[in-house]
C-alpha cells in the first residue's frame, strides 16, 4: 500500500510515492509548469475567476493524475494523497470558494457573501473530488489548515519545518518563489506577508530557464578567468558542468553533465558574480548585451531587469516587515530560507545581491518544506490534528504589501535601482525622502548553513521523473474566426492553434504553455473579436 505527498507549487507540482508499511521514499514526481494558464497566483486566479472554478479544478485534477500515471502503481493500493500548497492553490484543487482571495475589500466580500471563508484541516475520501477523473476506491485526501485565508499551509510549513517557530531570538523565514511567503517573528509576536516576485524568481520567465530539475545549472563560480558551471544530476546533486567563457560562450573545458537551462538559484548565482566581477559596471549593462553559459542559454539585459524586479520584491517586502516589526537591522539573527532557492543557492552570493537578508547575522538553508509538511501528514495522518492545533497557536497579523505605502516607496527605489541603475547612495537619498532608514550597507558576511544537499532530500530509489508537457489542453468555439492565424503568430509560446470546423473554427490552447492574464495577445490581435476565453472547456489530449 502506497500515501503519496503532494506539493501544490505555484511554478509546478511535486510529488513523491511512499511505501506505507516502510515509510521509504519510492519515486519523485515533477511537472515542468504549472498546468493553469499563468506565471503566477494571481494569473491562476483570474483563470478561474474569468473562465471558471470547474474548469480550473479539472485541469488541476487531469495533472495529478498524469502524476499518478507517472507511479506506474495500481490506484486502489493508493491509501492516502496528502497536499499543501498556498490558499489559492489548495482551494483550486478542493473546488472550493476563492472569491474571497480575489477581492480584498470587505464591501465587495459581503456583496458577493463571501466573508469568513473557512479552510480548516480536513480529510474526506478522494472519489469526492476525482469522480470521472480516475477512481481512488481506498484512498483519502489530506489537508492541512491554513491559519488566515490569506496564511495557507505552505506558510504553516515554512515555519513548522524550520527551526522559526521555536526561534526565540528575531528572526525572518522566506519560501522562495513565484509568490514568496515570508514572516517575521519577534518575541511571540510573528506577522506574515507575501512578495508576488514572479516567475523569474525560479528560472521561469526567461528564454533559458526553468525549475530545478536534471540538467538545470543551479550554480556559478569564478574558475580563474572563465564560470564554472553547477549543473543538477539525475538524482538532483549538484555536479561539475562546463568551464565557459561568458562573454563569448567559449567551452573552455567540458564537464561532467550537459546543461540544458538554467534554474532560478543558478540566475541569482550569475547575478551576483556579474556585479561582483564588476562585468556588469552599470545595471542592467552587458558585454554585447548578454553572457552565454551554453548553447542556447543565456541571460540578457532584458532578463536581469526581469529577475531585478523579483529581487527587488522580495527585498521590499522584507525590509517592510523589518519596519513592521521594529527591528533594527543589526538585530535580525537568524534568516531561514526554504524552497528550491533554500537549497540550492548560494547564501552568501544571494545575500551581496540582496534576496536574502545581508544584516541577518546568520543563515539557515532548508528545502522544500510544503512537501515536507504533506509527507509527513501522508506518513502519519494522525499528526493532522498537531498541525492543526499548531495552526490555531500561531496568532499571526499579515501585512498586506498591495496596501502597504512602505512597501510601494521601497519599491520605487528597487525598480530604479534594477530598471535605470541607480546608485545605492541616490537608493538612499530615496529612502531618506520616504522617512525610511537607509538600506544597511558594509554588514558583516552572515554565516551560512545549509541543512539539506538537495530541494527533495529523499527522492526515492527510483529516482526522479519529469512530466515535461503536462497534455492539459483547453478549447472554445471561435465564433466569426476567419481563419487568419494571427493569434497563433501573435503567441510569443506557441500555445494556441486554430481548428477548422463547421459552424465555428475552434481555439485550442495549450493549458501549460500559455502565459494567461498576463499576455491576452490572442484575444487582442484577434481582428474579429472571436478568441474568447471564458467559454474554454478542457478537452482531452486524443481530441485535440
Amino acid at each position: 500500500m502506497y500515501v503519496i505527498a503532494l506539493d501544490l507549487g505555484t511554478s509546478g507540482f511535486r510529488a513523491q510515492l511512499i511505501d506505507q508499511k516502510t515509510n521509504e521514499t519510492l519515486k519523485t514526481v515533477i511537472t515542468m509548469g504549472h498546468p493553469l494558464p499563468g506565471g503566477n497566483v494571481i494569473d491562476h486566479l483570474e483563470f478561474a475567476i474569468v473562465t471558471g472554478e470547474d474548469v480550473a479544478n479539472e485541469v488541476m485534477l487531469q495533472t495529478v493524475k498524469r502524476i499518478l500515471d507517472a507511479f506506474n502503481v495500481d490506484l486502489k493500493d493508493i491509501n492516502y494523497i496528502s497536499i499543501c500548497g498556498n490558499p489559492i492553490q489548495l482551494s483550486l484543487f478542493q473546488n472550493i470558494e476563492i472569491r474571497d482571495l480575489a477581492y480584498a475589500g470587505e464591501t465587495k466580500q459581503k456583496r458577493l457573501g463571501v466573508e469568513n471563508v473557512q479552510r480548516d484541516a480536513r480529510i474526506f475520501p478522494a472519489n469526492e473530488l476525482f469522480k470521472g477523473v480516475m477512481d481512488l476506491p481506498n484512498c483519502q485526501i489530506i489537508v492541512p489548515p491554513a491559519i488566515k485565508h490569506e496564511i495557507g499551509a505552505d506558510a504553516l510549513a515554512m515555519m513548522t519545518e524550520t527551526d522559526f517557530i521555536n526561534q526565540t531570538k528575531p528572526c525572518l523565514v522566506t519560501d522562495y518563489g513565484t509568490n514568496a511567503e515570508m514572516a517575521i517573528k519577534v518575541g511571540d509576536k510573528i506577522i506574515t506577508a507575501s512578495a508576488a516576485a514572479g516567475p523569474s524568481i525560479e528560472g521561469q520567465g526567461i528564454p533559458c530557464g526553468m525549475l530545478a530539475a536534471p540538467g538545470a545549472i543551479s550554480d556559478v563560480n569564478i574558475e580563474g578567468d572563465y564560470w564554472r558551471l553547477t549543473v543538477l544530476d539525475e538524482m538532483m546533486q549538484s555536479g561539475k558542468g562546463d568551464l565557459v567563457n561568458p562573454v563569448t560562450g567559449e567551452i573552455i573545458e567540458k564537464g561532467e553533465i550537459e546543461a540544458v537551462g538554467i534554474t532560478g538559484t543558478g540566475v541569482i548565482s550569475c547575478m551576483s558574480i556579474m556585479l561582483k566581477s564588476k562585468l556588469m559596471t552599470k545595471i542592467p549593462n552587458l558585454p554585447n548585451g548578454k553572457v552565454i553559459l551554453g548553447d542556447g542559454i543565456e541571460i540578457t539585459e532584458k532578463d536581469v531587469v526581469e529577475i531585478g524586479k523579483a529581487i527587488g520584491a522580495i527585498r521590499a517586502a522584507q525590509l517592510t516587515l523589518m519596519e513592521a516589526a521594529g527591528l533594527d537591522y543589526d538585530q535580525l539573527e537568524y534568516a531561514y530560507i526554504s524552497g528550491a532557492t533554500g537549497t540550492y543557492v548560494d547564501g552568501k552570493k544571494a545575500a551581496y545581491l540582496g534576496s536574502v537578508p545581508s544584516y541577518a547575522k546568520n543563515i539557515i538553508q532548508f528545502g522544500n518544506t510544503s512537501i515536507g509538511l504533506a509527507r509527513k501528514l501522508a506518513v502519519h495522518p494522525e499528526q493532522l490534528e498537531e498541525v492543526n492545533k499548531m495552526a490555531k497557536k500561531i496568532q499571526a497579523d499579515h501585512l498586506m504589501m498591495a496596501t502597504s505605502q512602505t512597501f510601494k516607496d521601497i519599491y520605487v527605489c528597487e525598480l530604479s535601482y534594477w530598471e535605470q541603475g541607480m546608485p545605492m547612495e541616490m537608493y538612499d537619498e530615496m529612502l531618506g525622502m520616504f522617512k525610511l532608514r537607509p538600506f544597511p550597507h558594509d554588514t558583516p558576511e552572515p554565516n551560512v548553513e545549509r541543512r539539506v544537499v538537495r530541494d527533495i532530500d529523499d527522492v526515492g530509489e527510483e529516482g526522479v521523473k519529469m512530466v515535461e508537457h503536462i497534455g492539459v489542453f483547453l478549447e472554445a468555439p471561435a465564433r466569426g474566426c476567419i481563419f487568419c492565424h494571427k493569434c497563433e503568430k501573435s503567441c510569443p509560446e506557441n500555445a494556441i492553434t486554430v481548428r477548422k470546423e463547421e459552424p465555428d473554427n475552434y481555439i485550442v490552447i495549450d493549458s501549460q504553455k500559455c502565459l494567461g492574464s498576463s499576455c491576452k495577445r490572442c484575444i487582442t490581435n484577434c481582428p474579429k473579436n472571436a478568441v474568447n476565453h471564458s467559454i474554454l472547456k478542457v478537452v482531452h489530449k486524443e481530441n485535440v
